[in-house]
């Protein structure tokens, strides 16, 4: 058995931006990129690409990587990582999203070891923002309380205050989170019901916390860029030329 997975969920229709994973950025795939990175923290053998999309599998098995094909209709990433970890045997399971190509390896791994020090929440990632930042709604934003417990997470700027004399730190959500097996079945098995906030937001950690599953959150150095847009693509490019 595996200790570590990581599964990258990789779709090709996404709605803001419609073949996204196979984008190319300084002529390398983001998703092959992304999962270079992974291999380099967890070796080679422990990282999955989790698909529903022949186009995808194809690319990634060209460069030989492990390749896991999942229902079209998955609501989430996660939904799709859960469909991928019926056919992994590990203990922990990080979800590493496909838009990262920027994703550093320590936070990763910062990431795991936090996961095993605390089994029984799922764990993510967050870092500081600006202000200006944290006014983009591509970005969630994340409420934590003294104990790191994620409080909350909002396309909105949150906390909100009723004085701007208030001085107000803002984060953001990293997308690299830690789950046991069971915590993503239960994960999966309530998206038959209705998760209003998670909706809502459209951020799928918002559904761990109506089924009162804890989430601990882990501040990692920020620095990656996330590709919401065609537009962080360029982003992405410059700051890796230099």
């Amino acid at each position: 058995m595996n200790k570590i997975a990581i599964i990258i969920p990789a779709r090709f229709k996404s709605s803001r931006f419609p073949g996204k994973p196979l984008v190319k950025i300084l002529g390398k795939e983001m998703i092959i990129r992304v999962a270079k990175i992974c291999q380099r923290a967890v070796g080679k053998k422990n990282v999955f690409i989790a698909t529903d999309n022949l186009k995808i599998k194809k690319v990634c098995s060209n460069f030989n990587l492990n390749v896991i094909m999942t229902s079209s209709n998955c609501a989430t990433g996660t939904d799709r990582v859960f469909l991928a970890s019926k056919k992994i045997k590990s203990k922990i399971f990080i979800n590493v999203q496909g838009d990262e190509p920027m994703i550093k390896i320590n936070d990763i791994l910062k990431v795991i070891k936090f996961k095993k020090k605390n089994p029984d929440c799922v764990v993510c990632g967050f870092s500081s923002i600006s202000h200006k930042e944290a006014k983009n709604v591509n970005v969630p934003k994340v409420v934590i309380n003294k104990n790191n417990k994620l409080i909350y997470m909002s396309r909105s700027l949150v906390p909100g205050t009723k004085k701007n004399s208030i001085k107000r730190n803002f984060f953001k959500q990293v997308c690299i989170y830690a789950f046991n097996k069971m915590e993503l079945k239960k994960f999966y098995n309530f998206k038959k019901k209705f998760s209003k906030n998670e909706t809502a937001e459209d951020i799928e950690i918002l559904r761990f916390l109506e089924i009162d599953i804890p989430i601990k959150m882990v501040k990692v150095s920020g620095s990656s860029i996330a590709v919401d847009i065609k537009s962080d693509i360029k982003k992405v490019e410059k700051k890796l030329k230099r």
